[in-house]
């Protein structure tokens, strides 16, 4: 076992690991699309908080000790392959299909799976003495009992209120996730300690370029549906004003803001540190993955029925979920970076809350422009937020990057030393 350092970084593994997440998103996306509802939107968001418990819980082992080393790729593929079976039962996670295995049971065992391996890692790395012990139990309770009432979701429902299952199922799903956020909170007054700044600030921002990924996956898919249709000027536009608005999202979160909070975190010193970054990026960066994850949603329908009737993009409009969903991905994005940025520095980001006030009035606004047009002025504004920024921010987004550069050249001098010396 190799135990991580403060200057441990993410490890090629990791990365790799991090693929299953793409298609576990992707297909919370894709499954959404196909049926959009107010149920299936709020089951599709209890998946999407569910994985990321179980990714924070992967990043919180591999912080202690480092995931190419030992027996812990052995363990990171045991884990991605749960998560995989995770992702492929999604589409039957609260409700079961004829003619093969349980589906919500086995999406349960999936996830019962992930934690069981991540316990027995969590113990391999304490020590025998009463107070790591004492923490390894405190860890191990809460989080075993969300699966375990995961997996009571999975079988009860269907025999005492067979009627009502589904809302059941989702109700002891609320409880299962209540459970194991609530317990998030205590992790400062277990003795949890953070062993690398930079690898758990790192695996954060690179899950976030992963979500961001699935977008753009998203937005591609949706041209597999043409089915033999000419490529048309409307499917062209919403291409390109998609890729806009997922590209604006990537330089809000990564120009400045994944810098400075990194920063801000490295010179956070005593019991202060756990907490933030447990609210920071436990807690903040869930918003985030679901503002885009919403964002891929709204895009993949918008650019599929464009696709299938191309001549109405200019004139028709959006309906049922659809706008609320676009303009709110990106309402829940702008509200994220407010949160990460007052829990932080206790500074209000008004750029972000008045980009965020200015969609959400727009929203109504979305029903009655074709759909087209809806798109364009979601880019326009949030383009406006951007230019906004780039403006107003200019002297401070300077030092923060400098910052950033220096230390990237320290280390990459230190790095080259190295490699004199020995290789």
């Amino acid at each position: 076992m190799s135990w991580g350092g403060p200057g441990t970084r993410v490890t090629r593994l990791e990365l790799f690991y991090d693929l299953v997440f793409v298609f576990a998103f992707f297909n919370v996306t894709t499954l959404a699309a196909a049926n959009l509802t107010v149920r299936t939107l709020l089951e599709s968001l209890a998946v999407v908080a569910l994985l990321w418990w179980c990714w924070t819980g992967f990043v919180a082992v591999g912080n202690v000790v480092r995931a190419d080393q030992g027996i812990m790729p052995v363990i990171g593929f045991l884990i991605m392959a749960a998560v995989f079976v995770l992702a492929l039962t999604t589409a039957v996670a609260f409700y079961d299909e004829p003619g093969g295995l349980p589906g919500p049971l086995v999406f349960a065992c999936a996830y019962l799976v992930t934690w069981v391996v991540k316990v027995a890692a969590l113990w391999s790395t304490t020590l025998p003495e009463r107070g790591a012990v004492r923490r390894s139990v405190l860890l191990t309770i809460p989080t075993m009992s969300g699966a375990l009432i995961i997996l009571a979701a999975a079988t009860l429902p269907q025999r005492l209120v067979p009627e009502h299952e589904r809302d059941v199922r989702l109700a002891l799903w609320a409880v299962a996730l209540l459970l194991e956020y609530g317990f998030g909170l205590l992790l400062g007054r277990i003795g949890w300690r953070l062993r690398s700044v930079g690898h758990w600030a790192e695996r954060h921002a690179l899950i976030v370029l992963v979500a961001l990924g699935e977008s753009v996956i998203a937005l591609g898919i949706g041209t597999t549906t043409r089915a033999g249709r000419p490529i048309t000027v409307s499917v062209i536009a919403a291409a390109v004003l998609g890729i806009a608005v997922i590209a604006t999202l990537w330089w809000l979160y990564f120009d400045v803001l994944a810098f400075a909070v990194e920063q801000a975190l490295h010179g956070t010193r005593g019991p202060e540190r756990i907490p933030l970054a447990r609210d920071i990026y436990t807690y903040l960066h869930l918003p985030l993955i679901i503002g885009v994850i919403l964002v891929a949603l709204g895009l993949k329908r918008l650019l599929t029925g464009v696709i299938a009737t191309p001549g109405r993009a200019a004139r028709e409009t959006l309906d049922g979920l659809d706008p609320l969903v676009l303009y709110g991905g990106v309402v829940v994005f702008l509200l994220a970076l407010v949160a990460i940025e007052w829990r932080t520095f206790r500074r209000l980001d008004g750029l972000s809350l008045g980009g965020a006030a200015l969609l959400a009035a727009g929203t109504p606004l979305a029903y009655l422009l074709p759909t087209l047009t809806a798109l364009g002025l979601l880019t326009g504004l949030v383009g406006l937020v951007v230019l906004v920024r780039l403006r107003s921010t200019r002297h401070m987004r300077a030092r923060v990057r400098e910052k950033a550069l220096s230390e990237q050249e320290s280390l990459e001098a230190e790095a080259n030393r190295w490699r004199r010396r020995h290789l």
